[in-house]
């Protein structure tokens, strides 16, 4: 399989602990990454958009979104972007430490892609991102751009 020259993925996350380990865990990884890190709902969906300030953020090839986020909590996130036709096909991994059946019902019922609880202990959720791009990066084929129309970034 052909590799992009690199991946652009958007991190949803407010918690500035989370926020190192995931990069900690993606930069090991063998698939070169662009990684974008907003830290609350609001700003996502600027930066999916390109409003305002966001005018020239890169297209993610893939989100990972966390459920409990301040402004916008990811559920609503999750909902506008799937309703969105400029958005709706990037995937979105909801990586989150929720393991409540009702967030994982509905976050499948507004099309997420996958979803992933975090694990507690350090070497463990390491391992579980780097399962993440593993699988999302290398194995699966996404789209080289996005709908019909917009182009590439």
């Amino acid at each position: 399989m052909t590799q992009r020259q690199s991946i652009e993925i958007l991190l949803v996350e407010d918690n500035p602990g989370d926020v190192d380990l995931t990069l900690k865990a993606l930069k090991t990884g063998r698939v070169k990454n662009n990684i974008s890190v907003v830290g609350d709902g609001e700003q996502a969906m600027a930066f999916l958009r390109r409003t305002a300030h966001r005018a020239e953020a890169p297209r993610p090839d893939l989100i990972f979104l966390d459920l409990n986020l301040p402004k916008m909590d990811g559920k609503e996130v999750l909902a506008s972007i799937k309703a969105d036709p400029e958005l709706r096909d990037i995937p979105v991994v909801v990586l989150t430490s929720s393991a409540e059946e009702r967030d994982i019902i509905e976050s499948y019922r507004l099309q997420a892609n996958c979803y992933v609880t975090k694990p507690v202990d350090l070497e463990q959720f390491l391992s579980v991102v780097r399962s993440i791009e593993n699988f999302w990066l290398e194995v699966v084929k996404l789209p080289t751009s996005g709908p019909p129309g917009r182009g590439t970034t």
